[in-house]
Order: structure tokens, then C-alpha cells, then sequence
């Protein structure tokens, strides 16, 4: 047999079902000189037999059977280790996977980089779900040579020993084994890795496929938190490596090794805290106390402040209300029950004032700010105190402690408890009453009645986890409802469904709620398994009859019915809500009270669109016919493709901004496609018969890149109207209800931070670049800054900002809050054209410029040749210009006048009135 290049070790244990699976992954690779060694731990199954029949079926494969069972990993490892042949060497667990070119993209880059070892992401599968996650992606996110770990000490959070590739020489000079008396070995062995290794190589794609599910054999060891042994092992662990690193002259390293362990160790048991009992409390908080006694101080700040108080509550034999503090983990905005109010304006968790030094450190919580948070981001904390049962009915008792004050300010708040199961939700009226004797508490009582769940035709097969959604001026924001974790299971029949009700056991603890059909339809789900493929044959035969080809082909045949000349179809970022240029054309239509008929398409909330406003969802069978039908048109961004449009019908495309970053034709991805959707690009642009232009520019840019050769409305943005005619006494109205909405403090100047998407990064919250807690302390009592990102991106406020920013994303029309502000700050994104209107000043944070413009989308202009304002590259020139803004608005006023003058020559704040005029009522545009 040659020697193989890589060795792949397969350690097995009761589990012949799923080791063939894991095998095929490894012999089905893209490098083909390799070897399986799979070691069986002493299986009392047919994992063995299993085993040889794999050898028998290619000569790769060689076998190995321990005399006894370990009881753990680390023993077959070793073994392995010991029988590979290979230079290279890799460990799989029989219940997982390796992507398709797992081996040999590694063994590639252990070549080209001559590291020590290779570790790349991993792929965790959710079995009962078949939902996806990765392993600290923000480790993996780019290809690296690490020369050593002093360098990167954040790795040692990549405990994992089978996302590597190991020099088989390495792991020899260094004699490095995994121990063999005890589980969670990985983190020991890539400590010591880690540590030892000259130099590690990093790569950004999934190397391993880490399938999350109970097997043959029982629940996993990393799906074994509740026994105690597996809190030892975890607390030995972190031992042993602070022993190896003192014993080998890294003590230095024991900050990152800390902070490693109480981010992921000690953080997955806190979680869990709230659903265990006072025994098993007592018993971790006694294996772990010693550890914390001597974590670093470096280490203990990096973690977030509510986790700090868990392990000191923990510490001090406050059990339960470190399970209380636990919910509060990564969520921040769920509040803790009680705070005191102490001397010098400090603020402390808990009911009293801490008793002495170390308490007041640990326990104050004034960085939170709690007396300045916002409606829609301060922390609340809902909880159920009792749920009655009474038939179909659920008598339900909450209590909120709200140290904000957010239900007791003096705009008036409205609370609802939401119940969803298969379409809209149950809305129940929620009449809170102060509690007696306890200061930011309020109580309710709620009767829910289960019949009026609305649970489908076909009823509901799910889960639901009741909400408390509150409103106030507008903005709404959603809470989850805790439950208390020995809360009994209660059931009841309801309208040929069997409802649970009970304490949901992971994450914060919510109420939830679970249908299970009854009678025959639940005896046929019962049956599931068995029909699955009957099943799987009835929903292809499902989506094929309503899916898009059906509904087109139902397009197709509307056509043939006569037109409806006065149905008017608009439809905004989307159907994402009532805004853009759309909505101040519609506006203006109902203004002349022409004899149109307005239906707007929507795809998520209708919250945002007006009163007495016709709405069909978008892409459902009734707007199938509505846009069948129509004889106009009208929106921002493009009609589903799927839909023709017919010979009679007439579109307006208004477009949503100027282009600054590159768009259609001009766009690798679409410049380089396929003939196929080339074309399908050129069709949509195609159904356009009249096309908004706001300036010469956009002509150059925009209208060339699509090749569209259509009719063009030289009038300005129906959208920019408002910004135009921003000193009208009905433009201020509207920026001073947002700025109420938005609760900014009296004297403070608005920062309204618009930057636009990444290409190929959407909600990964990459683009909010600026960093946000050095521009609230820099700024945070002059200016309160709002955050509108793209709403493909994902974006949260983080706890300790909330005092000074805001989450701009309640707005769908982005004019309330660009009337409101008082300066932009914004990167690449198309609203700078807008904002100019306004004549305040524009900030451009851009320190990702040059990979934008080259290696991204690319742009059409040179910012620093174009800019309105300065272009900034760090946070703390930002808060330098925001600090007199005045001075730097007055050195820029030249370059924002150019600026005004090239991009927005048609902005008059008529521009709804000349669409208007040329599109429904007059002649078309030339």
C-alpha cells in the first residue's frame, strides 16, 4: 500500500447505524490517497462487525477495537494517532462528517504554509430541526498564517480537535496526546496545540460537519451538561492546561485561556441555571468557585457585565437569583427584577444597597443607564406568575419590573399578549396596574380563550411562544414572556387539537405553547415516519399547483379578462411598507382626487401603511390578480419577474436613489453571468415604460448600466419632496413627533448613521463599521445617534449604549428620520444624494474604502473627488468632527454646493406633482 497522504482517525462507540455514514464522507473525499482508521472503543453492538465489512469493502479502511471501553475519547485518539501512516492526520467522530473537499483543501494549506496544523470552520447540523449554524464564525472569516498564538490568543476559543489537520510530525516532537481519564480531552490537547505550535494556519470554509442529535447510544457528551461529572471534567480541564502553561513558561497565556473559559465553559452551565434545581445549583456553583477565585482581572472585563454578576452571585451562594440573573445572558433586553438606586447616582442589581466593597464593584450596574433608555430598546422583564386552567381557557397572572420606567412615562403605552400558531396572531388586551408596595412593577391578569388561536384550515402542528407587544406613539417593540421553570405541564383539547402548555427549557425560559392534532389527523401524523414519502410526494404536488410557474400561468390567463382601468398597484422597497417614491405619488394622487383606485402589495408588516388603504400581500393568489389586472404600475425596486405584465398596463418605475456603487450590466457578478440571466435582467428593465431621473448623473450611471431606452421623467425623487420643503411647518411637525417617538433629549442633536449593505455579507452586521461604544463616549451627551442599516443587515444595541443610540429601524420611511436629524452619517449608501437636500451636514465613514470600490461592488465616482464632507477612516476622527460640526460644515460648504448642483438639479420639492402630470394626467416624458 502506498503511503497515504492524509489519516483520518474515525473513533467509534455503540453506533454501527451512523459509522458507515461518517466512513463514506472520509472515502468519498476529492484527495483519494487517503486512509481510514476507525477505532472501536469496545462497542457491545454490531459497531465492529459494521467496522470490518467497511474494511472488507475498500482496502483504506484498516480497524481497531480497544480490549475495554475508555469511557471517552481521548483513549482511541491515542490509539489512532499510533497506527496512522500518514504525514498528515485528521479525527472524525462517528456520528458526523467531512465536506466534500475537507482534506484536501487543508492538506493544501499545511503545504503552502509549512504550519504546524490547519483549523478551519465548522458546520453545526441540527438534526431535529435540519437548521444550520457555524463555530465562531469570527474566527474563520478570512485565510491566515498565525505566527504563533501570542498573536491571536483569541483561538484558544477553538477548542475543537476535528476541524484540524495535524503535521503527524508535530504531534511526535511534542509527544502530544489527549488524557485519557476524563471527557472534554479536545481542550486540553489544543491548548496545548495551540501553545506549542510555531505557526497555525487558519482557512474560512467549512472543514467539519458537526451533526447535533441524540444517537443509538444516548445523548452525547457535549449534549450531557446535566451531570455533574461533566461540570468536574470541564473545571479539571481548565486546571490542567493552567498547570501546562506555568510548567512550560506561558503564563502569560492565561488571560486568553480565562477569558476562553468563562465566554464558553462556564457561559454554556450559567444558561442552564434557571431550569435546574437548588441541589445541582449548590453542587456547580462549589466545583466552579474555586476557578473563578483565580480567573484574571483581564478576563473577567471582557465578558459582558450581567455575566460577571451571575458568577458573583453564584460566588456568594445567591443561587436564586443568579438563576434569575441568567435569563438576562446575551439578552439584553430582558431586565433584572429589582435595582437599587444608591448614593452618587450609582445604580446596583438587586433589592439593597451592597454591603461592602466588593459587592458595590460587582454589582453595579450604572454603565446600563438604566434612567435614559429608549421605549423600543430599555430592558423590561415579563413573567408569568401563575397559569390557571380552566377548559379551554388560560387564566394567566404577569408581572413586568421595569426599571426604566417605560410603562409609566407620560405617553400613554398600549400592551397586547400575542398567541401565533398558523396565521395572524391572537391580540389580548393587557391592562397593567401598579404592584402594591414595589416601586417600576406592574401587574395583569389576562383570560386567554384557546379557541380563538387561529389555527388554519388544516389546524396547526407547532409551537408558540406568547409575546407582550407594546406600542407607544407608533413604535412597537416585542418582549418574550417568561415562565417559571417548575411550572407543571398543563393540557387541554381544543377544536381537534391537544394544546400544552409549559415552561420552554432552553434559552430564557419562555411560556410555550404546543398543538398536537388529535383523532385521525393526529393518528396520521403519528404515522408520519412511515408515509413520509407519500408526504414528500403530495407537497411537490402542493408547491407545483400554487407555486410561482402556477401562478404565472394564471397570469397568463387574466390577461384575457378586459383591463381595469382605475386599479392603480404600488409597491415599496419590495412590499416592505408605505414609503419611497411611491407613497408621496399616491399621495398626491389622492390629493386631486383623481378617479384611481390605490392597492399597495405587502410582505411583512402592514403596520406602517395608513388607514382605509387597500393591501394584498405580495405574491399571494389575490395579488396574482390585482397585478393581472392593473393599468398601472408603480414601484421602487421591481415587480416579480414570474408576473408579465400585459400590453395595456403601464409602468413607473420610480427607482429608490442615485447610484454611487456600480449597478446593473456594470456589476461583475451580472457583467460575467450567464446568457440566462443576462436576459431575464434585460426583460425586467424592459417592462419599464417611464423611468424617474433625478439628474444628468443618474442618466450616465444608472439608466446607461441597464440599457434601458425607455421614457424618462426628468422631474427629481417624489421621495425627496419632503426634504425639499423641509422648513414647512408640516415637514417640522413630522421631525419633532420622531424625535418624540425616538425619545432624543431635550438639547441633543440628532446623528442619523444610514450606511449601506455589504455584497455577500448581509446580515452579518459587517457593515456598521463605525464603533459605536467609542462614538457614545466621545459624543453620547451632545448627540444621540440613530442607527438605520440596510434592512438586509442585522444590527442590535448593545446594552450599555442604549442611553445614547437608537435602533432607527421602526421607520420604514426613511424621510422621518432624515427630517429629524441634524447630520448624516452614512458610506457608500445613495441616501447622501437625498440628504443634501436638506443643506446639513454629511459625514462619510469609509474605511473600507479601497476594498469596496476594487475588490467589491465598485463604485462610478471617486468619494474623495465627489464627498459633501469629510471622508473619515476612524471612530475617533468622527467624534473630533461631530465635536464642532459647525466649523466642519463651514470648511465643506463649497464641495457640498458642487455636489448639490451635479447630483439633485431637478429637486424642486414638485416632483409627485410633475409625475403626476406627465404619467397619469398629461402627455409622457421626453
Amino acid at each position: 500500500m502506498p503511503v497515504p497522504d492524509v489519516s483520518v482517525v474515525v473513533i467509534v462507540y455503540n453506533d454501527a447505524a451512523r459509522l458507515p455514514r461518517a466512513v463514506r464522507s472520509v472515502l468519498g473525499q476529492s484527495l483519494r490517497n487517503l486512509e481510514v482508521i476507525v477505532v472501536d472503543d469496545c462497542s457491545t453492538d454490531d459497531t465492529f462487525t459494521a467496522a470490518r465489512e467497511l474494511t472488507e469493502a475498500d482496502p483504506r479502511v484498516r480497524c481497531l477495537r480497544l480490549p475495554f471501553n475508555s469511557g471517552g475519547c481521548g483513549a482511541p485518539r491515542n490509539a489512532g494517532i499510533d497506527a496512522a501512516r500518514a504525514p498528515h492526520v485528521m479525527f472524525l467522530d462517528s456520528d458526523d462528517e467531512l465536506p466534500y473537499h475537507a482534506c484536501k483543501s487543508l492538506l493544501l494549506t499545511a503545504e503552502e504554509t509549512a504550519a504546524d496544523f490547519v483549523t478551519g470552520e465548522v458546520t453545526r447540523l441540527f438534526e431535529a430541526t435540519g437548521t444550520t449554524g457555524l463555530w465562531y464564525p469570527e474566527l474563520f472569516e478570512d485565510t491566515r498564517l498565525v505566527e504563533g498564538i501570542r498573536t491571536a490568543p483569541q483561538y484558544f476559543l477553538d477548542a475543537l480537535s476535528t476541524n484540524k489537520l495535524y503535521r503527524a510530525d508535530f504531534l511526535a516532537r511534542h509527544h502530544l496526546r489527549f488524557p485519557e481519564d476524563l471527557h472534554y480531552e479536545d481542550q486540553l490537547f489544543t491548548a496545548q496545540a495551540f501553545t506549542l505550535a510555531r505557526a497555525f494556519a487558519v482557512v474560512p470554509w467549512p472543514v467539519y460537519t458537526w451533526r447535533l442529535g441524540d444517537g443509538p447510544a444516548g445523548p452525547s457528551i457535549t449534549s450531557s451538561r446535566h451531570e455533574m461529572r461533566h461540570v468536574t471534567d470541564r473545571v479539571t480541564v481548565a486546571r490542567r492546561i493552567d498547570d501546562f502553561l506555568e510548567r512550560t513558561g506561558n503564563a502569560d497565556l492565561r488571560p486568553a485561556k480565562d477569558a476562553k473559559f468563562l465566554r464558553h465553559d462556564l457561559r454554556l452551565y450559567l444558561g442552564d441555571l434557571p431550569f435546574r434545581d437548588r441541589r445541582w445549583s449548590e453542587e456547580f456553583a462549589a466545583a466552579v468557585t474555586p476557578c473563578l477565585d483565580g480567573i484574571a482581572a483581564s478576563a473577567l472585563d471582557a465578558i459582558p457585565r450581567e455575566q460577571r454578576i451571575c458568577q458573583y452571585l453564584l460566588q456568594t451562594g445567591r443561587i436564586e437569583e443568579a438563576a434569575e440573573c441568567a435569563r438576562t445572558l446575551d439578552r439584553p433586553r430582558i431586565a433584572p427584577r429589582h435595582v437599587v438606586r444608591g448614593p452618587a447616582g450609582r445604580t446596583y442589581w438587586g433589592r439593597e444597597l451592597p454591603a461592602d466593597e466588593r459587592a458595590a464593584e460587582a454589582l453595579d450596574i450604572t454603565a446600563w443607564h438604566l434612567d435614559r433608555q429608549p421605549f423600543t430598546t430599555g430592558p423590561l422583564r415579563h413573567e408569568v406568575t401563575r397559569v390557571e386552567p380552566d377548559g379551554h381557557r388560560l387564566r394567566i397572572g404577569l408581572r413586568t419590573h421595569d426599571p426604566c420606567r417605560i410603562l409609566a412615562g407620560p405617553v400613554p403605552v398600549t400592551a397586547e399578549l400575542h398567541i401565533t400558531a398558523a396565521a395572524a396572531p391572537l391580540a389580548v388586551p393587557v391592562h397593567y396596574t401598579p404592584a402594591d408596595g414595589e416601586e417600576h412593577v406592574h401587574t395583569a391578569e389576562t383570560d386567554i380563550d384557546l379557541r380563538l388561536v387561529p389555527v388554519g384550515i388544516t389546524g396547526f402542528r407547532g409551537r408558540s411562544r406568547p409575546t407582550i407587544v407594546l406600542d407607544r406613539l407608533g413604535l412597537t417593540r416585542t418582549d418574550p414572556l417568561l415562565a417559571p421553570a417548575e411550572l407543571p405541564v398543563l393540557r387541554a383539547r381544543i377544536a381537534g387539537h391537544t394544546v400544552s402548555v409549559a415552561c420552554e427549557r432552553h434559552g430564557e425560559g419562555s411560556l410555550e405553547l404546543t398543538w398536537e392534532r388529535a383523532g385521525l389527523r393526529g393518528r396520521a401524523e403519528a404515522a408520519a415516519p412511515r408515509l413520509a414519502p407519500v408526504r414528500r410526494r403530495a407537497d411537490r404536488l402542493g408547491r407545483r399547483l400554487t407555486g410561482p410557474r402556477a401562478k404565472a400561468m394564471a397570469c397568463h390567463e387574466l390577461h384575457k379578462l378586459p383591463i381595469d382601468d382605475g386599479l392603480v398597484v404600488f409597491e415599496a422597497l419590495e412590499g416592505r411598507g408605505y414609503a419611497d417614491s411611491p407613497r408621496y405619488i399616491h399621495e398626491e394622487l389622492q390629493r386631486r382626487g383623481l378617479p384611481l383606485r390605490a392597492v399597495w402589495s405587502y410582505s411583512g408588516s402592514r403596520a406602517s401603511y395608513p388607514p382605509g388603504v387597500q393591501l394584498v400581500r405580495r405574491g399571494s393568489w389575490e395579488y396574482v390578480r390585482t397585478v393581472a389586472r392593473a393599468r398601472y404600475w408603480v414601484d421602487s425596486h421591481g415587480f416579480p419577474m414570474p408576473f408579465p405584465k400585459r400590453p395595456g398596463t403601464r409602468y413607473l418605475q420610480t427607482w429608490h436613489g442615485q447610484a454611487f456603487k456600480r449597478m446593473g450590466f456594470d456589476i461583475p457578478e451580472l457583467r460575467l453571468a450567464g446568457p440566462e440571466r443576462q436576459r431575464r435582467h434585460r426583460e425586467s428593465v424592459a417592462r419599464w415604460d417611464a423611468l424617474i431621473a433625478p439628474s444628468d448623473e443618474f442618466e450616465r450611471t444608472f439608466v446607461r448600466a441597464n440599457g434601458y431606452t425607455g421614457t424618462l421623467l426628468r422631474t427629481g425623487l417624489p421621495r425627496n419632496d419632503p426634504l425639499v420643503r423641509w422648513n414647512d411647518p408640516q415637514q417640522r411637525d413630522r421631525a419633532a413627533a420622531t424625535r418624540e417617538r425616538l425619545q432624543i433629549p431635550d438639547g441633543h442633536k440628532v446623528l442619523l448613521y444610514a450606511p449601506t449593505f455589504r455584497d455577500g455579507a448581509r446580515d452579518s452586521g459587517e457593515s456598521i463599521r463605525v464603533d459605536l461604544a467609542e462614538l457614545v463616549r466621545g459624543t453620547g451627551e451632545e448627540w444621540t445617534t440613530v442607527v438605520r442599516p440596510h434592512y438586509y443587515e442585522h444590527f442590535t444595541v448593545e446594552r450599555e449604549l442604549g442611553h445614547a443610540l437608537r435602533d432607527g429601524r421602526g421607520f420604514t420611511d426613511l424621510n422621518d428620520l432624515l427630517l429629524a436629524s441634524d447630520a448624516l452619517l452614512t458610506d457608500y449608501s445613495s441616501v447622501m444624494f437625498d440628504y443634501a437636500n436638506l443643506g446639513r451636514p454629511i459625514l462619510l465613514y469609509a474605511d473600507d474604502y479601497e476594498d469596496y470600490r476594487s475588490s467589491l461592488r465598485g463604485t462610478y465616482y471617486d468619494l474623495h473627488d465627489i464627498a459633501p464632507g469629510p471622508v473619515l477612516s476612524t471612530t475617533g476622527a468622527l467624534v473630533r468632527a461631530l465635536r464642532d460640526v459647525a466649523a466642519v460644515q463651514e470648511e465643506w460648504a463649497d464641495a457640498y454646493a458642487r455636489f448639490q448642483a451635479r447630483f439633485n438639479p431637478y429637486e424642486t420639492g414638485r416632483a409627485s406633482k410633475a409625475v403626476v402630470d406627465l404619467f397619469f394626467e398629461g402627455s409622457e416624458g421626453r
